[in-house]
């Protein structure tokens, strides 16, 4: 097998300065399954794929994360949900608490409805339908 062979992503991984907050947020907020607990790796079931968060600062191979940049988001992630269920989406968030960045927006070059919120590490979050 060569590298361009390669057909699954199976995780990612969020370098985390307030695990606890975001473990919170994805679990709480987000509602996704805990697939792992412990102390500093947390993983989440979405779908066919892992969303981990480790502490920032504890890489495994023993060199260093550095710094989150300040203000500035280290990673957007999106996700996917039928046309009808992202104006519920954008309810809950709101219910919850959860400043929305850019609200619902069409995007007809892609055939997208969007909305942009933020994780507590500041990720950027889009949640879409395509229509």
């Amino acid at each position: 097998m060569s590298l361009k062979e390669i057909r699954n992503f199976d995780y990612t991984v969020l370098l985390c300065a307030k695990l606890a907050e975001t473990r919170a947020f994805y679990k709480d907020i987000m509602g996704f399954p805990l697939e792992d607990d412990l102390e500093n790796w947390v993983s989440f079931r979405v779908g066919t794929t892992l969303l981990t968060l480790r502490p920032r600062g504890q890489d495994p191979t023993g060199g260093n994360d550095g710094p989150a940049g300040e203000g500035s988001a280290a990673v957007q992630l999106a996700f996917r949900v039928p046309p009808r269920a992202i104006a519920a989406c954008r309810t809950e968030l709101v219910d919850a608490g959860v400043p929305i960045v850019r609200d619902l927006t069409d995007i007809p070059r892609v055939q997208h409805r969007t909305l942009f919120f933020r994780d507590p590490e500041g990720n950027l979050i889009e949640i879409y339908a395509e229509y």
